[in-house]
This record gives structure tokens, C-alpha cells and sequence, in this order.
């Protein structure tokens, strides 16, 4: 795999740029950006935030300054994106702002632990070589690889390039039709249970959700409460029955480690009758878990997959792998959707296609 990938770590393109370094962003990303740079030895210049941010923050003992006001005080220097994005508009500036200053947006693993370097890829290269073979289009190859390439360097173009809409995915890949029964595993608020409509104009067969997060599982109902033949969980997707700490994060990436908040977990197998059709993962990092106890459910119904790879570094070759090893006739192919980092970076996969 590494044959692919030509480019340096983002990390050693920092220690060795020789200018400014200048974090853009604060809060929990920035603190752990802190944290690698310190232990490669780069010493931050300075931090910014979008202008409605600034108004007198400080951030680790820096101020918080103005995009322009770095400008002013660097003739040149490289930022380091802190902060996750998927809005067009946000988007755009940022690139427009990379053809001024470039921009790099490290790879921080929701879960797990550990850098997505040159060395990672080269540790697990058989891995990453068998996933890569199991893509089934020339598409997916491409994307896959720029995908890694991003992760590495941290170069935000490659994102841009390999960008897909959703909507290719729910009618080229998955082929959603009208008696579609679809199991959302990490459903928030209904953000994906809506796509999903608006893909089959509305109709379908059942539809069964799983939230662990309180907070958002009431979202769910109130979202989905004109809904029939809608079953919500509020329970976290896991191998067996069990009871785990939860990290509640705020928003999309809670998920299980560390936390004080006790959270009922279940295998699909033991909550879902089926048949079913369609299995969605977005479970910040318990995928792997959640295809171990969905195991017979994949083997009875032979479903359409969508899964989330982008939780823990692993994901990139261990989610595809691990289907493959219960029915290898499964056709993946890979799909990045517009974000910054590159969230949103996931595995499809049917008999079909």
C-alpha cells in the first residue's frame, strides 16, 4: 500500500516547514493537536478563530487572535485545522484560505488511540492490502487512496478531489426501493433515517433505531414521532448484552469508554426479528462490537451495509475485512463524503453491485 502513498506525515511537515505554526480553532481538537505537537517538539506561534469566536478568548495561555491579525503579523506561515467541518460555505472559505496560507487538518482517531502515519500503514500493510483488493470499482480504489493520502499529510485537496454526494450512494450502490426494512445503528436525531426517506420517497417497510445517548434519543422520538412502524432502542449496538460507562461528548460522538453514564448495549441479533434489508454503523468506534453481534442477522439476511470508517484507524481495513470473513460474496465499495477531516468516510457494501 505504501507504494500509493508518496507523502510525508503531517507531523514531520510541521517539525520541518521552518515556519510559523498557528492552530486555528480551539476546544477539545485543538487540545489534543496540542499535545502531539509537544511531543514531536513544534512550538505553536499563535492561535485564531472564525471572527465571531475571537472576542477575547485566550487558549492555553494564548490569545485568541483574527485570521487577519496573523496575517498581519506572519508574512507566511502553515495552520493546523483543530476543528471538524461539513458545511459548503465553511468549507470554501477554507480552501480559499489554504491557496493564501496552507492548511493542514491532522488525523486525530475519535476512538482508539495512536497517529495514522506512514509507519501505521507499513505495520498493517497486508491489511490494508486485502481491503483494498476487496473494492469494487475503480472509483472506490481511487478514493480509498486519497482517502489514506489525506490521513497521513493532512492535506485538505485530497478531500476535495475524492469528494460523492449521498445521494450517488442510496441510488447507484445501495439501490433503495420501496419495501426496504433499515436498522440505523447510531441513529442521533434521524439525521440518516431522513435520508433515507427522501431516497424512497417516503416509503418503506420497518424501520428500527438504536441511541444510547439520552439526550439525543429524545431528539429521535420527537423527530420521528409521525412515523409508523418505527421501533426505537434506546440502547448502544454492541457484540452481547451489557451494561457500559458512556462518554457523552455533546451532539454525534458520544460513545462508550471512560464515562460515568451507565448505558444498556444488546447484539441486533438479540433485538432485531427481521428479515432486513438495509444495516447502517455509526457508532464512533463500536463497529467492529456491532458486526459481531449482528453476525447472524448478516448471514440469515445478506442486507445492504453502510459503516462509518473513520472512528478508529482500524477501520479502514479491519470493518471490510471482518464482513468478508462472514459472506465473502459482499461487494464493498468506499465512499468520502464532503467534511473536513475526513469524517464521513464509509463502506457500502450488497450482492448486487
Amino acid at each position: 500500500m505504501l507504494e500509493f502513498i508518496h507523502d510525508q506525515n503531517i507531523w514531520d511537515t510541521l517539525r520541518d516547514s521552518g515556519l510559523p505554526i498557528v492552530i486555528y480553532g480551539m476546544g477539545n481538537g485543538a487540545d489534543q493537536i496540542f499535545s502531539v505537537l509537544q511531543e514531536y517538539g513544534i512550538t505553536v506561534s499563535a492561535i485564531f478563530a472564525s471572527d465571531g469566536f475571537v472576542r477575547g478568548h485566550s487558549f492555553r495561555g494564548y490569545p485568541v487572535q483574527t485570521y487577519q491579525a496573523v496575517c498581519e503579523t506572519y508574512p507566511d506561515f502553515l495552520t493546523v485545522m483543530s476543528f471538524a467541518v461539513h458545511d459548503r460555505p465553511t468549507m470554501e472559505r477554507i480552501r480559499a484560505m489554504n491557496q493564501q496560507h496552507r492548511i493542514l487538518s491532522p488525523t486525530i482517531p475519535v476512538a482508539g488511540s495512536g497517529l495514522f502515519t506512514r509507519e501505521f500503514i507499513q505495520e498493517h500493510e497486508v491489511e490494508f492490502d486485502q481491503a483494498f483488493s476487496l473494492l469494487a470499482d475503480e472509483r472506490s480504489r481511487q478514493i480509498y487512496l486519497d482517502v489514506l493520502r489525506f490521513k497521513v499529510s493532512g492535506n485538505i485537496e485530497y478531500l476535495f478531489r475524492c469528494e460523492t454526494e449521498k445521494e450517488e450512494v442510496y441510488s447507484h450502490l445501495l439501490r433503495l426501493g420501496s419495501q426496504e426494512t433499515m436498522v440505523d445503528l447510531g441513529a442521533y436525531d434521524g439525521d440518516t433515517i431522513r435520508e433515507f426517506l427522501t431516497a424512497t420517497g417516503g416509503q418503506y417497510r420497518r424501520l428500527y433505531a438504536f441511541e444510547p445517548d439520552s439526550k439525543n434519543f429524545q431528539k429521535l422520538l420527537r423527530n420521528m414521532e409521525h412515523l409508523e412502524r418505527f421501533q426505537p432502542f434506546h440502547l448502544g449496538a454492541w457484540s452481547h448484552p451489557d451494561t457500559l460507562s458512556f462518554q457523552r461528548q455533546g451532539g454525534r460522538n458520544s460513545r462508550f469508554g471512560k464515562g460515568e453514564i451507565p448505558v444498556e448495549v444488546d447484539a441486533v441479533d438479540n433485538r432485531i426479528p427481521g428479515p432486513i434489508t438495509l444495516l447502517k454503523m455509526d457508532i464512533e468506534g463500536s463497529e467492529r462490537q456491532a458486526l459481531e453481534g449482528a453476525k447472524r442477522t448478516i448471514l440469515r439476511d445478506r442486507p445492504k451495509l453502510y459503516l462509518c470508517a473513520y472512528h478508529r484507524n482500524e477501520d479502514m481495513f479491519q470493518l471490510p475485512l471482518q464482513v468478508h470473513s462472514y459472506v465473502p460474496e459482499y461487494r464493498f465499495h468506499f465512499r468520502h463524503h464532503p467534511y473536513i477531516p475526513a469524517w464521513e468516510s464509509n463502506f457500502y457494501a450488497n450482492l448486487s453491485n
